[in-house]
């Protein structure tokens, strides 16, 4: 009969809930970090910027792909040198 009720316990969870910890993606905050620097909040307004000019006009053939790639490649490019060093 013992060995029953430990197959039985052993089989299933218990009820009572263990303490985990939300894991946090490194990248997400490696990449907000990244964001806040200098060189990333430069390439950000400039985005932005494009982003008002083009929203004022009613009729415009521009877009502002450059910037989003320009700003997405700076943060990036901060992320890739401090990424792997926290990476276990």
């Amino acid at each position: 009969m013992v060995y029953e009720e430990k197959m039985i316990t052993n089989g299933e969870p218990e009820d009572e809930e263990e303490d985990e910890e939300d894991l946090v993606d490194p990248l997400e905050t490696m990449r907000q970090k990244c964001a806040e620097t200098e060189h990333c909040v430069h390439t950000q307004a400039r985005l932005e910027q494009c982003e008002t000019r083009v929203n004022s006009r009613s009729a415009t053939e521009e877009d502002c792909t450059e910037e989003l790639f320009d700003f997405l490649h700076a943060r990036d490019h901060c992320v890739s040198h401090k990424l792997f060093h926290s990476v276990k």
